[in-house]
């Protein structure tokens, strides 16, 4: 696929204000699934960009990474989004980020690393209901996996886009619930934020 056509066709999705903004880093997909009228995205999301040094073009100050998503060509919201953040006070920058492409039916997932490994929780912000899940498997890819009870073995021959389809095809149907908290008592909730080097997920 031309990188005009790819282009084109993110902009008649929910990824197109984001990859405007240059928020959508270090592609492993960026582009059609193998799902009529998909789009996903496998890579980084800048959450917060550091201030700009003349020509100088500086990594972000803030990203959400492993994220996986999707959306549909001609839909303006996001149908699946998961990611990995280092601490949960950033889902307050992944829901601000995301905003207008957030929808009351979106399935959203968020792995913190300092949430307690017991916990999972619900929590309403923006209009959307997010997941956020401790992260146990080392990989939101694993994680996700574990959650909707997909097994491994029988994706590992698609592409990345069949992999991504099957895991948001699973997430979009997705219907556990979990204790429902907001974002201030989650505040209160979560642990310290660890060391992003020790024990890295890669």
């Amino acid at each position: 696929m031309t990188e005009t056509l790819a282009h084109k066709e993110i902009d008649d999705t929910a990824f197109a204000r984001l990859e405007h903004e240059g928020r959508l880093l270090n592609p492993v997909l960026k582009g059609l699934t193998n799902k009529f009228g998909r789009v996903g995205f496998r890579g980084e999301l800048a959450l917060r960009f550091a201030p700009k040094l003349a020509d100088e073009a500086r990594p972000p100050e803030l990203t959400c990474n492993q994220v996986m998503a999707c959306a549909t060509i001609g839909h303006k919201y996001l149908a699946f989004f998961a990611g990995y953040l280092l601490s949960f006070e950033h889902l307050k920058d992944v829901a601000e980020v995301l905003s207008d492409t957030l929808s009351a039916g979106g399935k959203y997932f968020l792995f913190c690393n300092n949430i307690d490994l017991s916990e999972r929780y619900q929590v309403p912000y923006k209009g959307a209901m997010f997941y956020a899940l401790p992260i146990l498997e080392s990989t939101v890819y694993n994680e996700m996996l574990e959650l909707l009870y997909l097994e491994k073995n029988e994706l590992k021959k698609k592409d990345s886009g069949g992999k991504l389809d099957a895991v948001a095809d699973a997430a979009i149907k997705f219907d556990e619930t979990f204790d429902t908290i907001t974002y201030s008592e989650g505040l209160e909730l979560m642990g310290p934020v660890r060391n992003p080097n020790e024990n890295r997920p890669v």
